[in-house]
């Protein structure tokens, strides 16, 4: 007896049945056969245990997958059990099952062409998974610093839900905190001025260029996010319809109250892809990064998952459907929690330094204040040769510079060694109070104006003036107002180009009267003043019979070469339409009721 082969010495039978096995050696072929099918029955049980957690829809999803490799059905009992009764032996528990959309990297652009696509944002179409960085500008510019710190200390708590409980439940919860009682307009300038600039440096090169070349018909972008917030990037920048969370408001429509309807994930997606592509084909690509993108990647003719790398290559600036060249926003850096957490609690110290720094300016000799600065972390570059002071009876020079900061005249004044004077389209009362360079208001009027810059520089004044009329702070020179070319032939291109780590020393929408302390609030802020040679008599309008506009561009072309920035035809008035939804005047009135403030 112990000479015959046992009929049953599968692996899974003699797991659980060993013990059977060692008293019974043998059986009737009935017995065998009604045996066997009772092992098939349990390791049936045992499958679909496995998947008992699995969503229903998601085990649908499987058997319609045409991109799934699927085998050839059989009856539990041909799968335990050869034709001659003796079990087959099961596939092993540690073979990895298919994956169930390919990854991303499978996508072949020549096998044929497509013209619609759908896509995820986050963690898809952007390299990050994490939207809090967003939510968090939301709460620090259209709210407050304190709506901002009860968002931080927030997160461990969302982050548990997003873990323990459910996506929906996460976001409805960030949602609340960050957008109670705000006010539709604040919000939709800080989507429209603020968000896009961190969501453009984080876009996905491989994802972008697969949604933008099958997109050629039609792009959605189906996300979780509120579409307030993602709406203005989405549909400057990648060029595409946008279907996000959306909010509910109340005062007639002028504030949101924090609370959704249903966050837009999972089957929520699915509807809203098959209402948007309702009376057509569903889309022919799909692109996800998570479970709960699988429903609306399922109706789509070939889907692809995104793999999550946080060092993934991203998009350069010139690969999207648009360039930003305006921003605001007092950050410099995306906010993720740690660098959240560093621009909250650094605040206190950067007041005190700021306030330091700017005694400094105002009480210091001129020709020590760089000195001094260099002990409170200010780096000063001075390349170039200043112009001389002028000579008794002599007129002043004309600074011309391009205008980063609102600190820009002070700077020239200390690479200068000397005080200068400054001139400003518009400003507050408060920010001249407190300026250590005397400066002087333009009125708007062309010939008062004139009048005024002659004046000044008759008397022997050096004069600093900014022809862009306002701060950009990206590497574009705005275009050059003719105004200053018409005034004196003792022109002196200057470049300036400032370092800020933390804060910006300059808001479009925000209290412009805080501007020289945010940047004097950075940890170690930095300038670096160029004197270009002063343009050639044949290279003005008095010696050379040039035109002003001619002169301006010169100046402008000169100074962007130094920098190595692009000359652009953009005027203060575009920039303010663009980001504040005004024309760029500045009151002591907007001042006064300005929403931003220190907490």
């Amino acid at each position: 007896m112990d000479s015959q082969r046992n009929p049953y010495s599968g692996s899974e039978f003699n797991c659980t049945n060993r013990g059977v096995l060692s008293r019974h050696s043998a059986f009737s072929s009935k017995q065998e056969r009604v045996f066997a099918i009772a092992v098939a029955i349990i390791n049936a049980g045992r499958r679909r245990d496995s998947t008992a957690g699995e969503p229903l829809s998601h085990r649908n999803h499987q058997l319609a997958d045409p991109t799934r490799t699927h085998t050839t059905s059989q009856s539990p009992t041909s799968r335990a059990v050869s034709p001659n009764h003796q079990p087959m032996a099961p596939p092993s528990p540690t073979t990895p099952s298919p994956p169930r959309f390919p990854p991303l990297s499978a996508f072949d652009a020549s096998a044929r062409e497509r013209r619609t696509a759908a896509s995820d944002l986050d963690g898809t179409l952007l390299a990050s998974s994490s939207a809090f960085p967003y939510y968090f500008l939301v709460a620090l510019e259209a709210g407050s610093y304190l709506r901002a710190l009860a968002l931080l200390l927030l997160a461990p708590l969302i982050l548990l839900l997003y873990t323990a409980v459910s996506e929906p439940a996460a976001i409805a919860l960030l949602v609340f905190a960050t957008f109670a009682g705000l006010r539709v307009d604040d919000v939709e300038a800080v989507a429209r001025g603020v968000l896009p600039r961190h969501y453009a440096a984080g876009v996905r090169a491989d994802a972008w260029e697969v949604f933008r070349g099958c997109g050629a018909g039609r792009r959605v972008v189906v996300t979780a996010s509120p579409a307030v917030m993602v709406g203005p990037f989405v549909k400057e920048f990648l060029r595409a319809e946008v279907a996000g969370t959306e909010l509910r408001t109340f005062a007639g429509g002028r504030r949101f109250t924090g609370v959704i309807e249903s966050v837009l994930v999972g089957a929520r997606k699915r509807e809203v892809v098959e209402r948007m592509f309702a009376g057509g084909d569903m889309p022919d690509v799909g692109l996800g990064d998570r479970e709960s993108d699988h429903d609306f990647m399922a109706i789509c003719k070939e889907a692809y998952m995104v793999p999550t790398n946080k060092r993934a290559p991203c998009a350069a600036a010139d690969a999207l459907l648009s360039r930003v060249v305006f921003h605001d926003g007092r950050l410099v850096r995306r906010p993720d929690p740690k660098h959240a957490l560093f621009s909250l609690a650094y605040l206190p110290v950067g007041f005190a330094l700021a306030l330091l720094r700017v005694c400094i300016s105002l009480h210091v000799p001129w020709h020590l204040v760089r000195h001094a600065y260099r002990f409170t972390g200010i780096r000063l570059t001075i390349r170039g040769t200043p112009p001389p002071p002028p000579s008794r009876g002599m007129p002043g020079s004309l600074l011309v510079c391009n205008h980063r900061t609102a600190v820009d005249p002070i700077f020239v004044s200390i690479a200068m060694g000397r005080q200068v004077t400054c001139l400003t389209y518009n400003v507050s009362r408060m920010s001249t109070a407190i300026s250590p360079v005397p400066t002087v208001v333009l009125m708007g009027d062309r010939e008062v104006d004139r009048a005024r810059i002659v004046a000044l520089l008759e008397s022997g004044r050096d004069v600093v003036v900014c022809p862009e009329g306002t701060t950009c702070r990206e590497q574009c020179l705005l275009r050059f107002s003719a105004l200053f070319a018409e005034l004196t032939d003792r022109i002196v291109p200057v470049a300036v180009e400032a370092a800020q780590s933390t804060y910006y020393g300059s808001t479009a929408s925000g209290w412009k009267a805080t501007d020289p302390w945010f940047f004097y609030m950075n940890p170690r802020p930095g300038y670096r003043v160029t004197f270009l040679p002063a343009l050639r008599p044949e290279e003005t309008c008095g010696g050379g019979g040039r035109s002003a506009v001619d002169v301006a561009s010169h100046v402008q072309a000169v100074i962007a070469k130094e920098l190595r920035y692009e000359c652009t035809g953009f005027t203060r008035k575009d920039k303010y339409m663009k980001l504040a939804g005004n024309n760029g005047s500045v009151t002591d009135e907007c001042e006064q009721n300005g929403r931003k403030k220190l907490a």
